[in-house]
């Protein structure tokens, strides 16, 4: 993700931030133009940008702004939505009468405008259900209610449903742990599952069907029984050897999830490079056997090797300054050759799709 500034008083800002901390600007998201901005407050529900670029615009703040103070996004002044673009994309939100869930809610919301974000950095096709109601994408935010009922974080044709129990970091960690995760995030969920619908999207249903045997080469065939797959993992566990040709234990449990999980890690190793890239991050050692960083190429414009290239001086450096703090390695993972090709895989697909957009 880029660097933002407040476009009041040039001070650094996130891209979750609500107020400037230095000129205290209240400052939104502004989806068409993909930059934090500051507003004064134009009275009536309006506000006013200060950017000088914007020429006095007004806008209002997205509900889920204004009222539930879980998104930061602004919408013109002159347009009939009530929801800015990213929360256009949640179907439905946790029971608020439960005084946890709002924060979780806030966290649901804030990795889903991270994932959005990138997603449109990558020029990924991107419509909600009520712009496309056979391919476009929704989310459901769901909790389990003590009926017996569970509730299943996963992908269905576009509707992507999310246990809000991941919001919660004891529970996260608890079930990282039980299953041997070296990593698990709420960010990662989401790049996960929506790595099934863009599996649907860009290779499924690809008309030509140019993908579908260069992915079955690599991931192996779709078609076999998931259920029949997912049981035996569940009752077997993975195979010894699942790290020569996998990203993860579980994406060896079939096609599917093996795609879901490299569609995942391909975008960590985008977003955490631009990043980087937009903090101007270099790495300059003193001995040339040491890893060194000096490619700014902008990832949306990089080739696959360009990336590979610096993403392990990068990892070594993130993981060398975590230990330092005391704390587990960012980046917990040795990429196979064979993994290494699926994300050059996933890179092609990438690339094709955002040529045609």
């Amino acid at each position: 993700m880029k660097t933002f500034h407040c476009d009041h008083c040039n001070q650094l800002v996130f891209f979750e931030n609500e107020r400037c901390e230095r000129c205290e600007a209240r400052l939104g998201y502004v989806p068409q133009t993909g930059e934090m901005h500051a507003f004064e407050d134009a009275g009536g529900g309006r506000w006013r940008s200060l950017s000088a670029q914007a020429n006095g615009a007004l806008f209002r703040q997205c509900h889920n702004y204004a009222v539930e103070k879980v998104c930061n996004g602004m919408i013109p002044a002159d347009c009939d939505d009530t929801l800015c673009r990213a929360c256009q994309f949640t179907r439905t939100i946790p029971d608020l009468s439960r005084p946890e869930n709002r924060l979780y809610w806030y966290r649901l919301e804030t990795a889903k405008r991270r994932l959005l974000y990138t997603l449109g950095v990558l020029g990924l096709p991107l419509v909600t259900r009520a712009e496309d109601p056979e391919h476009g994408l929704q989310f459901e935010f769901l909790e389990e209610t003590g009926d017996g009922q569970r509730i299943m974080t996963g992908h269905d044709h576009g509707l992507i449903t999310m246990n809000i129990a991941e919001a919660d970091d004891a529970h996260r960690e608890r079930t990282r742990i039980s299953l041997h995760e070296p990593y698990r995030t709420l960010l990662g969920h989401f790049r996960h599952e929506v790595g099934h619908y863009y599996f649907d999207r860009l290779i499924a249903q690809e008309p030509t069907g140019r993908w579908l045997e260069p992915f079955r080469r690599r991931f192996g065939d779709e078609r076999a029984d998931y259920a029949a797959a997912l049981a035996a993992h569940y009752a077997d566990g993975p195979a010894p050897d699942w790290a020569e040709r996998h990203v993860s234990a579980y994406a060896s449990v079939h096609p599917w999830e093996d795609w879901a999980e490299t569609w995942a890690h391909y975008l960590h190793i985008v977003d955490t490079l631009d990043t980087a890239t937009a903090c101007g991050l270099a790495l300059l050692p003193e001995s040339p056997d040491e890893p060194t960083l000096v490619d700014q190429t902008p990832v949306d414009e990089a080739s696959f090797d360009s990336l590979l290239a610096r993403w392990f001086p990068l990892t070594y450096a993130l993981n060398s300054l975590n230990r330092s703090l005391g704390m587990p390695d960012g980046y917990p993972f040795a990429l196979a050759s064979p993994v290494i090709d699926k994300l050059r895989f996933v890179h092609r697909v990438i690339s094709a799709s955002s040529s045609r957009s």
